[in-house]
């Protein structure tokens, strides 16, 4: 899954930089008074219309692939995986602590676990789990 997303990503990223750079060449509506003084496109690759309707095309294809990995990248993370059951492929339990043990067994419990103060010193304090 992780490999499909970075895909949607990489299309994604490159169809914004191809709409932008699209857009950017295309000419505008006042590109007509432009074209009267010399800066005319009757002699470039596509001719005097071709670009305009080769461009506009390109970048409509675009934006619709740029709209499908959006829908994508939005399915892809509403999508919730399951739990993992770990590396054994055991669901994980937690673990007993001495006071579901019993109120008669904690101090024997917690005594024998915790080493013996030394002279004059006192007794750690247990470790409480945050």
């Amino acid at each position: 899954m992780l490999f499909f997303k970075t895909l949607v990503i990489v299309v994604q990223l490159l169809s914004a930089l191809g709409i932008i750079g699209l857009v950017l060449l295309q000419h505008g509506k006042g590109a007509d008074m432009g074209a009267a003084f010399g800066s005319g496109a009757s002699g470039s690759l596509f001719g005097a219309t071709g670009s305009a309707n080769f461009l506009s095309r390109t970048t409509a294809i675009l934006a619709a692939v740029f709209f499908a990995a959006t829908l994508a990248l939005t399915y892809i993370g509403s999508y919730k995986s399951k739990p993992s059951a770990g590396v054994l492929g055991v669901a994980p339990t937690a673990p007993v602590t001495a006071s579901a043990a019993g109120p008669a067994s904690a101090p024997a419990a917690s005594a024998a676990l915790a080493p013996a103060p030394a002279s004059g010193q006192s007794a750690p304090a247990p470790a409480v789990p945050k």
